[in-house]
């Protein structure tokens, strides 16, 4: 369970608990939040305590009646006109069918007196409960007043933050700032990622986005399954241009600054489609390695030698950047090591780490007496990396060096790395170091030393 899933369940179990003790509700009040996991929080909590202290005491509130264990008390629960929305929602999967009906006429009323309301406050909830047993149908419900039309958000009409003590409820307002006319942009800009996914999904299947628009949701995506949805639909559109057509050159290069590497990687594949694959080659050193990848293929099918450009970069010390080293790591071989080794001895912290990092799968026997400086590198990667390398060899180094390493005075990032061998040596040494890394003035080293293998 993620922080927020907890967050959001924590808050309706502590509403629950607050309004059985005699709290208020609505304005000021103890009602869960308009968050989906805080709803069904509060119904199960209610359910809970209830089951422990039955029958309810009289005159309990009307949030409490629709969570009760019993059947008939929920049944007239839904038959009040201020009940609400949300735990009618969640009693439209009622396992009591007439319950489960009486809900479901209640949701389906108030979907049709004010479809905008009601859809842009109660899918997140909805969504979730469609994993249930009986919750499909609120969820066709709203797949079905969606795709029948897009109905318009007016001003009074938008989600609205709660009310709190010294503040009025207010707009809402989603994660770009704007405040959507319609229910499907408020959904596609939703906060919510299962929300913005659902969202993405309807709006591809009604075609209404042209490919530059695709494009350009994609590449301002952050989540990477949403990203993906909208990318993939761009890649479609630009194949169906056909052979004459080719893909906009203007969504191709939107697609090439997204956010999400798959994005950037599709952009680099269409680069083909579009006649400009030379292009590629300045995505062979991409920070992400599916796209270093994509673009490796798009230079060879346009004739060109992604290991001769990449080895042209390395060896020009103005132009070496770490990713330029990783690049070309990825298409090198054994003959390309003392390259590699060149750059250790490279100013800048991040190159000589990746340096490391591609030698790792190049070389043959470990140098020990080179590694193991390194060890002491001012740059915390280019430690890490160092002791990847010496891993495999780590029950053939000599305790003691490491050992001397663990002092105080010497940087944590050393110190992690000499445990880190230490520990895979084992023995007394991997022993003593734990005991002298569980004192450490260092927390996140002491929780290394007494954690799992410690």
């Amino acid at each position: 369970m993620g922080a927020a899933m907890r967050s959001e369940t924590e808050s309706g179990r502590a509403a629950a608990r607050a309004l059985l003790g005699g709290a208020r509700a609505g304005f000021g009040g103890v009602r869960p939040p308009d968050l989906p996991g805080a709803w069904t929080a509060f119904d199960e909590e209610v359910r809970r305590v209830h089951s422990r202290s039955y029958p309810p005491p009289p005159g309990t509130r009307l949030e409490t009646r629709l969570c009760d264990p019993d059947g008939h008390v929920r049944e007239a629960a839904l038959r009040d006109p201020k009940a609400p929305l949300p735990l009618v929602a969640i009693r439209c999967a009622d396992w009591v069918p007439a319950v489960r009906d009486l809900a479901r006429q209640v949701l389906a009323g108030a979907l049709a007196a004010d479809p905008g309301r009601t859809l842009t406050s109660l899918v997140p909830l909805v969504l979730r409960l469609g994993r249930r047993e009986q919750g499909s149908w609120a969820l066709e419900l709203f797949d079905t007043a969606l795709r029948a039309q897009e109905p318009v958000l007016a001003p009074w009409a938008r989600p609205a933050r709660p009310a709190r003590w010294g503040r009025p409820a207010r707009p809402a307002r989603t994660l770009t700032g704007e405040v959507p006319d319609t229910v499907m942009a408020w959904l596609r800009r939703s906060g919510d990622l299962q929300v913005r996914r659902y969202a993405a999904r309807l709006t591809l299947e009604s075609g209404q986005f042209g490919v530059r628009e695709l494009a350009r949701r994609a590449a301002v995506e952050s989540d990477p399954l949403t990203s993906r949805l909208w990318a993939e639909a761009a890649m479609a559109a630009m194949a169906a241009d056909g052979p004459d057509g080719g893909p906009d050159d203007e969504a191709v290069d939107t697609l090439l600054g997204g956010h999400v590497p798959m994005v950037r990687a599709c952009g680099v594949t269409a680069l083909r489609r579009a006649g400009r694959a030379a292009e590629a080659a300045r995505h062979l050193t991409d920070r992400s390695a599916l796209v270093r990848a994509c673009a490796r293929w798009a230079v060879k099918q346009a004739g060109g030698d992604p290991y001769a450009l990449c080895r042209e970069l390395i060896e020009d010390p103005e132009r070496v950047f770490p990713y330029a080293v990783t690049g070309f790591a990825e298409c090198a071989g054994r003959a390309d090591a003392p390259l590699l080794r060149a750059l250790l001895d490279h100013p800048a912290g991040a190159v000589r780490a990746a340096a490391l990092a591609g030698l790792r799968p190049l070389e043959g026997p470990v140098d020990v007496e080179r590694l193991l400086p390194l060890l002491d590198d001012l740059s915390a990667s280019v430690a890490r990396e160092a002791a990847l390398c010496l891993l495999s060899s780590a029950v053939r180094l000599d305790a003691a060096p490491l050992e001397a390493r663990l002092g105080a005075d010497r940087p944590a990032h050393t110190r992690r790395a000499a445990f880190r061998l230490l520990r895979a040596r084992g023995g007394a040494a991997a022993l003593r170091a734990s005991r002298a890394l569980a004192r450490d003035p260092d927390p996140s080293l002491r929780a290394l030393a007494l954690g799992p293998g410690g």
